[in-house]
């Protein structure tokens, strides 16, 4: 008997929003819970803020424990990540690099597979920005690319606004029609 396409089961999507910011409800987390409306319905997402999971700047031994323990489950744990950062410097927030810093450390745990679990997961990336124009963000979406390209996951893109002040998201429809449709069930 051979299997058809509507027999073949369709595995749900499971985002995990890793918000990098230092400031609570900024303009990064605004507009990534905006495109998080927008995600598909039989998807789930899970939301982890590194302010509330500091990273320390050395790993604390050999196993993964506390905030490591619980950033590495859910990193592996599901199909897409979204890098929720603000530009800073051009890059990502410290404590999202330090989160991908990270990243290098479970690629050489020998019991985890890290490189073999990530490949085929989604990376995506959403940042707000001070000043500027999407142009100054290309070293941060570059670097995420360049990660995704490493792991062999997909890199499905890098949702950017400008927004200074709380309420510039709001004020902008345009920015609401792209977070929106950021995560497009169809893609």
């Amino acid at each position: 008997m051979t299997a058809t396409l509507a027999s073949v089961p369709v595995r749900s999507r499971s985002f995990a929003f890793i918000l990098g910011s230092p400031r609570s409800g900024g303009n990064t987390e605004t507009l990534a819970r905006y495109a998080a409306e927008g995600l598909p319905p039989d998807s789930t997402s899970g939301w982890l803020n590194l302010c509330d999971l500091p990273l320390p700047a050395q790993p604390a031994g050999p196993v993964p424990s506390g905030a490591e323990k619980v950033l590495l489950d859910a990193t592996l744990e599901s199909t897409d990540i979204v890098v929720a950062s603000p530009l800073h410097w051009y890059s990502v927030s410290a404590a999202t690099k330090l989160y991908l810093d990270y990243w290098a450390r479970w690629i050489a745990l020998p019991d985890v597979s890290f490189r073999e679990r990530m490949r085929g997961k989604n990376l995506w990336a959403v940042t707000a920005y001070a000043r500027g124009d999407d142009r100054d963000t290309e070293p941060l979406t570059g670097m995420l690319r360049r990660t995704a390209d490493y792991l062999a996951m997909e890199w499905r893109g890098a949702l950017l606004a400008r927004a200074h002040r709380p309420g510039d998201l709001e004020a902008d429809p345009a920015i609401l029609s792209r977070a929106a449709g950021f995560f497009d069930p169809r893609d």
